[in-house]
């Protein structure tokens, strides 16, 4: 019997267990996936004695876990967060598949449909991206563009978070930069990615983006927020002329990953995305 959990219930991850039940009975493996209200130094025992067969873990625990954790991989060390726990020759490790995911699902939007500017990802013109907050999902998504061989600028309201990122990645083409994005020029931007919860229900109706300030032109728009459908953020894009994409994308590729670890199946995209509209 497989038993996998979440620590940590933020909005929007009750969506965690409809994917992964959906995927143990595509792979016809018994057992399920729960919301475990435990505190992180009660997992270690649960996973280590068969319990719990592997965890995900959601802020505010990504980065209090690793004290808990035997080995972290070279993502979740580099990241300095985890979301996803396995057992591994009796020793607990911890890793991160969001910054794969993102990545994954970035690749798949450019190549399904081409960018004026992007191509299919390989680039027409200089790979620049703008990262919109620096909180956990920032420290994945600029870790995957920075792997990737993008140009990041990183723009946050507390510029003490942006400031720590950008020390963390301080070998790379990583840079931080107002939030009202006045001290940046904007024409050389090719990708915007939002990792802020500005735009997620119930709030649809508010946006990270400046009111009034128009898009750079042929940017990509990219907002991990996936619930609505269609973001505000999202909306103002299309607007434009713009390509934008949410995040369900990246929530399916994540937590692919992650079953992957689990189990050692594979999942089709498919199976996690009907669970996903369904519910």
């Amino acid at each position: 019997m497989i038993h996998l959990g979440l620590i940590g219930f933020p909005l929007g991850h009750s969506l965690s267990p409809k994917l992964h039940n959906a995927a143990l009975c595509h792979c016809d493996l018994q057992g399920k996936y729960s919301l475990f209200p435990i505190e992180p130094d009660d997992m270690q025992s649960r996973v280590c004695s068969g319990e719990i067969t592997g965890l995900n873990v959601t802020i505010p625990h990504k980065q209090n876990v690793i004290p808990l954790l035997d080995e972290l991989t070279e993502t979740a060390g580099a990241i300095g967060a985890v979301n996803t726990i396995y057992l591994r020759n009796k020793k607990l490790i911890g890793d991160n598949t969001d910054a794969p995911g993102f990545l994954a699902d970035l690749k798949k939007f450019l190549a399904e449909s081409p960018s004026p500017v992007l191509g299919d990802g390989i680039g027409v013109r200089e790979k620049k991206a703008l990262v919109l907050g620096a909180g956990g999902s920032a420290r994945a998504v600029v870790y995957a563009l920075l792997k990737d061989g993008w140009n990041v600028i990183l723009a946050a309201r507390r510029f003490e978070q942006a400031q720590q990122l950008v020390d963390l990645f301080a070998n790379h083409q990583l840079q931080s930069a107002d939030f009202t994005l006045s001290n940046i020029e904007l024409s050389d931007i090719t990708l915007i990615v939002n990792t802020t919860p500005v735009g997620m229900s119930p709030n649809t109706d508010q946006s990270p983006w400046p009111e009034n300030l128009p898009f750079p032109q042929d940017a990509v728009i990219y907002d991990l927020v996936y619930n609505p459908y269609q973001t505000k953020l999202v909306k103002e894009a299309h607007a434009q002329g713009l390509r934008a994409i949410t995040g369900r994308g990246m929530l399916i590729e994540q937590a692919a990953l992650a079953f992957e670890l689990w189990t050692g199946e594979q999942v089709p995209d498919e199976i996690m995305l009907s669970a996903l509209e369904e519910s």
